[in-house]
């Protein structure tokens, strides 16, 4: 059985794609080294806000760059630090590169005990926060997806409002996130619960706060024709966007997955209709912004491997699941059923998340007629 991932890995290689006319690089990294001024180590067991099971850290067996690959490979905390049900995990260092950076959740300093164990998967997180943001433009990246077991890989994500202390809307989801790919890199999950190796998702997150996250209505999923797998080969994964809306794509731009018209209605408007904002007295956090907000803000880059979770993205109804999201031991019984899932990872570098390249592009919306301004000449259908 395999279960509980998103992997990249590649496979084969393919010319890198060009800019395009009206169109302007401005990010770049064919990972060539480990460019730590474009990349910084998020270091947090605090779970995505997900209850996940990692502990996101900076060491080089856990990220690092092999033959112009990036990996993001899972290691057992315990080849680190030892038994799960005892002692401590405590993330907040002393030097700027291995300070704590997310401590919500409990995500600098945890207890572990017979019910509660420490996180047992370590892995990383990379973001360009400190170094890179973009507003408006085009984005690619190149990784492909394997399959294993128990890994919740995220993909490529932009990210604004969880870790950008200058976020112009408020605390997530308010100042929102693309997630441009996440899949689940496990083989035979089923279809009708969102699907494995052969689907990935995109996504929108926004809302005034949690509780009333608007993404389901800003979603899509992409799945491969009976048979494949995104463990086969490269792709590329890529996003649009401008100030009319968003797209995201696989390989080339005209195989759109998910497209967001930003000139339809507000999001407050979208959101609304669906949880009846107004009727709530919430507060409108968009409020004086375009239509577009809060997706008219600088984004920056993310790249991670996530390790299961409570939040609901792995249901309780997949078959051979070794733990239930609403039980309070859920960290012990996944790591207690190792046997299950640990052979899954396979050999090597098998369960590494794996990128060639990312690419960002500004646009010139005066000289780009096959990309700048799309919701305004090809609305989806």
């Amino acid at each position: 059985m395999s279960a509980w991932v998103l992997l990249l890995v590649p496979v084969l290689a393919i010319a890198a794609t060009p800019s395009r006319p009206g169109e302007t690089l401005i990010f770049e990294d064919d990972f060539n080294t480990f460019d730590f001024t474009k990349w910084k180590h998020e270091i947090t067991q605090s779970g995505g806000g997900n209850w996940e099971f990692e502990v996101y850290v900076n060491n080089r067996s856990n990220s690092f760059v092999r033959n112009s690959i990036l990996h993001i490979r899972p290691r057992l905390t315990t080849e680190w630090l030892g038994p799960l049900d005892s002692g401590s995990l405590d993330l907040w260092g002393g030097e700027l590169s291995d300070a704590c950076t997310g401590p919500m959740m409990s995500g600098c300093h945890r207890d572990g005990s017979p019910t509660n164990y420490l996180p047992p998967i370590t892995s990383a997180r990379l973001r360009t926060a400190e170094a890179f943001a973009f507003k408006y433009g085009r984005v690619e990246a190149r990784p492909p997806a394997s399959g294993c077991s128990a890994l919740l890989p995220t993909g490529v994500e932009l990210g604004r409002g969880k870790w950008d202390s200058t976020a112009a809307y408020g605390n997530w989801p308010a100042s929102g996130e693309i997630d441009i790919m996440e899949s689940r890199g496990n083989r035979n999950y089923p279809a009708s619960l969102g699907g494995g190796l052969d689907t990935f998702g995109s996504t929108l997150h926004w809302g005034p706060n949690g509780q009333y996250n608007g993404w389901s209505q800003t979603h899509a999923e992409y799945r491969l024709p009976q048979g494949a797998d995104f463990g086969a080969a490269f792709h590329v994964f890529g996003l649009y966007w401008d100030q009319l809306g968003l797209y995201t794509y696989i390989d080339e731009p005209s195989q759109v997955v998910m497209a967001v018209n930003f000139t339809d209605a507000s999001f407050w408007d979208k959101g609304n209709k669906m949880y009846d904002f107004v009727g709530k007295h919430l507060d409108n956090p968009w409020e004086g912004g375009p239509s577009g907000a809060p997706f008219d803000q600088k984004f920056f880059l993310i790249l991670n491997l996530a390790v299961g979770g409570l939040g609901g993205y792995f249901s309780d109804e997949a078959p051979g699941k070794p733990w239930r999201n609403g039980s309070p031991t859920a960290v012990r019984d996944f790591w207690q059923a190792q046997k299950q899932w640990l052979p899954s990872w396979g050999p090597g570098l098998d369960a590494a998340l794996q990128v060639d390249w990312v690419r960002v592009w500004a646009l010139d919306g005066r000289t780009d007629p096959d990309t700048a301004g799309w919701f305004a000449q090809s609305r989806p259908k």
